[in-house]
This record gives structure tokens, C-alpha cells and sequence, in this order.
């Protein structure tokens, strides 16, 4: 299990139990370090004193809130502890809503909350009854120098926690709106057909990041010496005139969804569109 990012009591109406968070989930990219151009060396940010004109040390640095145009007030760690709010320790469940009236559009990290010592009892029952009721628990929860609003839902083997954005945190960007009274009946009968021929249970494991295998290929070529092999470049397709010939050619060209990981390793043929990772070539 990944390291503990919080530790506290979760309460609902007169219940209280030890849980604990961890993170669920993380992003994979392939990072570059920067380098001198001349000989490869490693570059260093150096920390500067613009008024002392030198470079200083990371235990000179304190935190500092500009309040008006060059000029801070200084924070320390203590003054943060003491106004922390009881949500620092104890996550409280406000209230119980239907799941479906919760738009994901206010998901912003996820994590698993997992019960401490003395909790599995309470633990599950709350799970079971989440499970049961079709409802998430909205909760308050103080980590990382800020309060959230978290989303409490059961998942496959526990329960998952969200962190929620604001309401004034979601963009309002008038100009997105969509005018249906452009669509035709008999359009919105092939698009209907065409969703349906690619319709495919969700399954994460058959998708991956082609660009970060690309990348990794790339740098094993050049760690080895060898030449890089181009990407297919994808073809400009001209702008559709007749949406309806449109729909009709792509139902008669219809693929079939991406096969799954599990289909492929029980022999069942894989499409041949699915995803391939360049290799390189020697030279």
C-alpha cells in the first residue's frame, strides 16, 4: 500500500472510526532531466537573493503572503497549525446524496480510505450501506494547507474518497452551449446506430499511452545507438459536407471496439487497430 497522505476519524451522525488515505491514483509520464548543452551536465536551480544579490540556502526560505504590490507578510508552519480547522483530524459527513446527481465535472483527485485500528467494524457497515442505498457521503475534510468538499462512494473493495472542486472553482464559459434544434430526426437515427456498433464494456486494461511507449522506445534507441523509426503521421481528413452520406460511410466501414487485454491473451483476434508501439531500427 502507498504511504498514508492523511490520518483522522471519520463521523457520521454518532459514529466514529480511524481511517486513513492513500493515494489512488498517479499520472506516468517520462520525464528529462535538464542538461548543459556543452557537456551534458546536470543542470541545479540556485535558489537567489535579488536584494542581497547572492545566491542563498533552502533553510533561509521562509513563506511569505503578498497582501500588496511588494510587500509580505511572513507565514510559519506554526501559524498555519493553529488555525488548522477541526477537519484537520476529523472528517465529518454532512449529508447523503443520490450518485447520479453528482456531476464529475467536480472530481478533482481520488484516493482509498481505508479503516485504522479498531475500524473495520463500522468501516464496513458504512460501505455496505453506501453500497446498498445507491447514495455517496459529501464530507469536509482539511489537508494539504486547504478544506475540501469530498465525495465518499463504495467501490469493488472499499471505499473511495474524492476531493471535489468549488462551485466558484468550475469554469462558467457562457459560449459553451450546443443548439440541438440543427439535428435531424434521421441524423440522430444513424448516430444512434453508429454508437450502438461501437458500443464495448468499459475495460481500462485495453487502453495505454502510445506517445509515453513511443518516448521510451525513443530513448532506448539512443541509448543503444540506434535510429529512431517516425511515428505514422496521422491524415488530414477534409471537412464533412454531407453529415448524412458521413454517418452512412462510417457505419458501412464500422471497426469493431478496441479488444480487450484478456481477449487477446485467450487467443481471440486482436483488431488490427489497435495501438502499436513503434520500434526503433538499427542502422
Amino acid at each position: 500500500m502507498a504511504s498514508t497522505v492523511w490520518k483522522g476519524y471519520l463521523t457520521f451522525g454518532l459514529l466514529s472510526l480511524p481511517v486513513k488515505l492513500y493515494s489512488a491514483a498517479r499520472s506516468e509520464t517520462v520525464s528529462f532531466n535538464q542538461l548543459h548543452k556543452d557537456d551534458h551536465s546536470r543542470v541545479k536551480q540556485v535558489l537567489y537573493c535579488q536584494v542581497e544579490d547572492k545566491p542563498i540556502q533552502r533553510s533561509e526560505i521562509v513563506k511569505g503572503y503578498e497582501y500588496e504590490k511588494d510587500r509580505y507578510v511572513v507565514i510559519d508552519e506554526e501559524d498555519i497549525k493553529k488555525v488548522a480547522p477541526k477537519t484537520a483530524k476529523t472528517m465529518e459527513v454532512l449529508e447523503f446524496v443520490k450518485s447520479s446527481e453528482v456531476d464529475p465535472i467536480y472530481f478533482e483527485s481520488s484516493y482509498y480510505l481505508a479503516p485504522d485500528e479498531a475500524g473495520e467494524k463500522p468501516y464496513a457497515l458504512l460501505f455496505e450501506a453506501l453500497r446498498k442505498s445507491g447514495c455517496v457521503g459529501v464530507a469536509q475534510i482539511a489537508m494539504h494547507n486547504r478544506e475540501h468538499i469530498v465525495i465518499l462512494r463504495p467501490g469493488a473493495h472499499g471505499i473511495l474518497l474524492h476531493t471535489m472542486y468549488y462551485k466558484n472553482e468550475i469554469r462558467q464559459v457562457e459560449e459553451f452551449r450546443t443548439d440541438r434544434s440543427t439535428v435531424k430526426d434521421k441524423e440522430l437515427e444513424l448516430a444512434m446506430t453508429l454508437i450502438q456498433s461501437l458500443e464495448a464494456p468499459f475495460e481500462p486494461d485495453k487502453y495505454k499511452d502510445e506517445y509515453r511507449e513511443n518516448l521510451l522506445a525513443l530513448i532506448e534507441a539512443r541509448v543503444k545507438g540506434e535510429d529512431v523509426v517516425a511515428a505514422s503521421t496521422p491524415q488530414h481528413k477534409a471537412p464533412v459536407i454531407d453529415i448524412l452520406e458521413a454517418l452512412k460511410m462510417s457505419l458501412a466501414q464500422a471497426k469493431k471496439p478496441v479488444s480487450s487485454v484478456k481477449e487477446a491473451s485467450t487467443g481471440a483476434v486482436v483488431s488490427d487497430d489497435a495501438p502499436k508501439t513503434k520500434k526503433a531500427r538499427k542502422s
